[in-house]
């Protein structure tokens, strides 16, 4: 059996204590103590399922619990621990998101003018507003469903490409729109391609700058970075493992890839602690005014179970909490990362595999181990399969 390993801690105090300790804090009437037990069994079970590691941090109210299991470094042995940076994946849009709602407080950008207004004749369509694109609902088809319709040859192709912003949102362009603008949620990274174009429109400045002046810096993240077009991740890191799509074949080690076909759609590198840190943040109002946040969880369907805002997605869990984040899925990691509707709880997840269903769904189950405690249900019957968000997400959602 893969051996998992427990801590928790105080986030200022250096000494780790037993898994049996107190909590510094009594909960909230309303919130049930994490199921540490259920967590420490979900990531053995995604490493049952093909993960090399996976591992979940837990912050609640200045309490810090910590859970790994398996290996960051499938050469070495290098267990999986709480200081390894990985890919976030989608996680991306929820920081690009944050920095639009900034310059909408500053008066830079209107959430419902057209795209067009600020990034003239780039879309086909004048009716697509700012507010389309950051809740999916712009109608624009996602390229990457094409990009890697075969799982590793696709990869392969694109790993060490660079490409222009503008590019990637004419692949989009060459096939018709998926529904008209403000018509339904079709998730599609094309959206937060064009987010980051309105970024950099905006500042001046390239999407990284802004996001190390208006959130990293402010909130000292020590793990988070833009580097594309760089291909490493910098410091103590867990590497990532694609899973082909023939059944048996071994593992490809993904650490390595510009990331330049998901941008700022998909392309920071990060950490459990920044995570919680960042969504913390976010949602006890520390990054945008309360209007802004509020259109953040202006809310949209988004299939079973949860809902789509802008750059911001709602999931209710099985014991009718509901908690807001956002997930990842790029080459050879699979994260999620969600918070209380206040931030004072928050959870960060990682498997260090992708193109595996199985492990994908399985890793959802950390949101009710954490928020919702012992008092979680037993999913019954087939659980609705996880679509893979930043890697050929055509992938029906239930």
């Amino acid at each position: 059996m893969a051996s998992v390993r427990v801590l928790v801690g105080t986030v200022a105090g250096a000494v780790l204590l037993p898994l049996l300790a107190v909590p510094a804090h009594a909960d909230s009437p309303t919130a049930p103590t994490a199921d540490l037990a259920g967590l420490r069994g979900v990531l053995r079970s995604a490493l049952a399922q093909g993960a090399p590691g996976s591992m979940a941090r837990i912050d609640d109210r200045g309490t810090v619990y910590r859970v790994a299991a398996g290996v960051a470094d499938r050469g070495t042995k290098r267990a999986m621990g709480d200081a390894d940076r990985f890919r976030i994946g989608s996680v991306t849009k929820t920081f690009t998101a944050v920095v639009l709602l900034q310059l909408v407080d500053e008066k830079k950008l209107r959430l419902d003018a057209p795209v067009d207004r600020y990034l003239p004749g780039l879309l086909p369509d004048r009716r697509i507003t700012v507010r389309h694109v950051l809740s999916h609902r712009s109608g624009l088809y996602d390229y990457t469903n094409d990009m890697f319709a075969r799982t590793v040859p696709g990869f392969e192709a694109v790993r060490k490409k660079v490409f222009t912003p503008r590019e990637l949102v004419n692949l989009s362009l060459r096939r018709p729109r998926t529904n008209a603008p403000g018509a339904v949620y079709s998730y599609s990274n094309t959206n937060f391609v064009v987010a980051g174009m309105l970024v950099e429109k905006l500042t001046g400045n390239p999407v990284g700058t802004e996001y190390r002046k208006r959130i990293i810096e402010p909130l000292k993240l020590r793990d988070t970075f833009y580097v594309h077009p760089g291909m490493k991740i910098p410091g103590r890191h867990a590497r990532g493992y694609l899973t082909p799509d023939r059944s048996g074949a071994p593992l490809v080690d993904a650490t390595e890839q510009t990331v330049s076909w998901a941008q700022s759609a998909g392309a920071l590198i990060s950490s459990t602690r920044d995570l919680n840190t960042f969504l913390s943040a976010l949602l006890g109002g520390r990054l945008t005014s309360a209007a802004q946040l509020a259109q953040m969880e202006r809310w949209a369907p988004a299939g079973t179970g949860q809902a789509y805002g802008l750059g911001l997605r709602r999931r209710d869990l099985s014991c009718g909490v509901s908690v807001y984040g956002h997930t990842g899925a790029v080459q050879g990691f699979y994260t999620y990362a969600f918070a209380s509707k206040d931030g004072k709880r928050s959870l960060a997840a990682v498997a260090n595999t992708s193109n595996n269903g199985t492990v994908l769904n399985t890793m959802l189950r950390t949101l009710d181990s954490a928020f919702c405690g012992k008092s979680a249900k037993a999913p019954r019957g087939r659980a609705p399969m996880e679509r893979h968000e930043d890697v050929a997400p055509g992938v029906a959602l239930d």
